[in-house]
């Protein structure tokens, strides 16, 4: 299938939009979009777009632990890890263009973005622990927490599909979505997070919108184990 016609083919065959941030939406899937089509002209597999993520990320990353920061290193960074996470949309795309994923394909790609979501936040840990002046130790407990707040969610995105009951068929249209959800939802998009390390080199700022989105992930993450908890205790016909 040549670029045009993998294009126009992935562009009806995109997954639901609805609950997902404004920066993977508008941004990550339809780059995403572009890079399938081109990698499936030039024979290139999920596999191979998976390892490419997977590369790109863990360079990021391994700059964010070892250099210290300044504002090129923030910038490459950023380019990096974004990169990344335009390839962790391509695997997916790829797949469903050459008619349907494998199950060692989608276990790779979940467990990349595993090793990612993780080791993201303890590179900022080590950064800020060898290379920024911090007013108080304490603050080393930001990145920390942050770790625990982003496996938890990464957890619960994964698992809660495989519990819910198959949806039964409907021919009503899903309720309309709020406007500004996809905003809301920012703070725990991966992508708005790979852009936010062009701040590194100025610590100050970098440090004080890294707690802030801690705090924004920290309230979404229990807004989120409410609705999980009360959608499982129904489906267990429980109150």
């Amino acid at each position: 299938m040549d670029f045009r016609s993998g294009l126009e083919a992935l562009r009806s065959a995109q997954k639901p939009s609805r609950g997902t941030a404004a920066y993977s939406r508008h941004v990550n899937r339809p780059a995403g979009r572009y890079v399938a089509a081109w990698m499936n002209s030039h024979g290139f597999t999920p596999n191979q777009a998976t390892a490419v993520s997977a590369t790109l990320s863990a360079a990021g990353i391994a700059l964010i632990a070892l250099v210290s920061p300044t504002w090129w290193l923030g910038i490459l960074v950023a380019a990096l890890l974004a990169g990344g996470y335009v390839m962790d949309s391509v695997d997916g795309q790829l797949a469903r263009l050459r008619g349907g994923g494998s199950k060692s394909g989608e276990w790779l790609d979940h467990t990349v973005d595993c090793f990612k979501t993780l080791t993201l936040h303890v590179a900022v840990l080590i950064s800020w622990y060898r290379f920024f002046e911090l007013p108080s130790d304490a603050w080393l407990l930001v990145p920390l927490a942050f770790t625990v707040v982003a496996a938890a969610t990464y957890f619960g995105l994964i698992l809660m599909p495989t519990l819910r009951p198959p949806a039964a068929p409907t021919s009503t249209e899903p309720p309309v979505e709020n406007p500004l959800r996809k905003f809301l939802l920012l703070p725990i998009d991966y992508g708005f997070l790979c852009w936010v390390f062009v701040l590194l080199g100025c610590p100050t700022a970098f440090r004080v919108v890294w707690t802030l989105l801690l705090i924004a992930a920290t309230a979404m993450l229990a807004v989120a184990l409410r609705k999980w908890w009360h959608e499982l205790r129904a489906v267990d016909g429980l109150t």
